[in-house]
C-alpha cells in the first residue's frame, strides 16, 4: 500500500475560520493543500484518491466543513482519527432488508419502478440550474443512496468538460430525493450515464417532474 502522508502543524482550537482559495483540481493535490492550510494530518492510500477530482472550494469555513465540501462528488468520506487527523475510505451506506418471499418477477418490476423514480429524482435536481439541464452534456456519476432516499454520496467518474458545470452537478445530486425506498437487490453505487440530445427535441424542464420532451 501507497501511502500519501501531508502533515502541518496541528491546528489550534480556537484558530479561526479557514480562508480558502482552493480551485478544482485532483483530489490527491487538493488535500495536499488543504493539509497545509487546515493543520489537519491527512493519511490517505494513494490508490484510493487516484483517478479522483476535488471541486472548489472558496470562502470562510470550519476545517470540518471545507473538507465535506472539498469531498463532494468524489465519492469518498473522512474519518477521523484525532481531532487534527483524519483518513478517507468508500461510504458504507446502509442497505435495507430483503423482503422475505419476494418473486424473480416481483424483483424485477420494483427494481423497474425504482430506476424510474431515480431517473426522475436526478433529472429534477438537474433541472434546478440552467447549466445542468439534461440533455445538454454527457457525464459518468455514480450516486449512494441511503434508506431516505437521500443521495448521501456521490462520485463524477468522468468530468462534463466544463469545471463550473461539473460543480453544479455533484452540488445537484447532492439535494436529489429519490421518493420511493430502494429495493432490497440494489447495489451501491448506481452507475449513471448522463448522455447529451441527439434527436434535436427540446427538453422543457418542469418545476417537480424532471425533463420532458417538447
Amino acid at each position: 500500500m501507497v501511502l500519501l502522508l501531508a502533515v502541518a502543524q496541528p491546528a489550534n482550537a480556537e484558530t479561526p475560520l479557514l480562508i480558502l482559495d482552493l480551485p478544482a483540481q485532483d483530489l490527491e493535490h487538493a488535500l495536499q493543500a488543504y493539509s497545509r492550510a487546515s493543520g489537519m494530518a491527512v493519511l490517505v492510500d494513494r490508490d484510493l484518491t487516484r483517478g479522483r477530482r476535488a471541486i472548489s472550494v472558496r470562502g470562510r469555513f470550519t476545517a470540518q466543513e471545507a473538507l465535506a465540501m472539498l469531498l463532494t462528488g468524489s465519492g469518498l468520506m473522512a474519518r477521523y482519527v484525532r481531532n487534527d487527523a483524519f483518513t478517507l475510505q468508500l461510504p458504507e451506506v446502509s442497505q435495507p432488508r430483503a423482503s422475505r418471499g419476494t418473486s424473480a418477477r416481483n424483483a424485477a418490476r420494483i427494481n423497474t419502478s425504482y430506476a424510474t423514480a431515480l431517473q426522475q429524482a436526478i433529472e429534477t435536481g438537474l433541472c434546478r440550474s440552467p447549466l445542468t439541464r439534461p440533455g445538454s452534456f454527457r457525464a459518468l456519476v455514480q450516486v449512494w443512496v441511503n434508506p431516505d432516499g437521500m443521495i448521501e454520496h456521490s462520485r463524477l467518474v468522468s468530468s462534463t468538460g466544463d469545471e463550473q458545470r461539473d460543480e453544479a452537478l455533484v452540488r445537484s445530486l447532492g439535494a436529489a430525493r429519490v421518493e420511493r425506498p430502494a429495493p432490497s437487490s440494489l447495489r451501491q453505487p448506481v452507475t449513471l450515464l448522463l448522455m447529451p440530445d441527439t434527436t434535436g427535441t427540446r427538453m422543457d424542464c418542469t418545476a417537480g417532474k424532471g425533463a420532458s420532451g417538447g
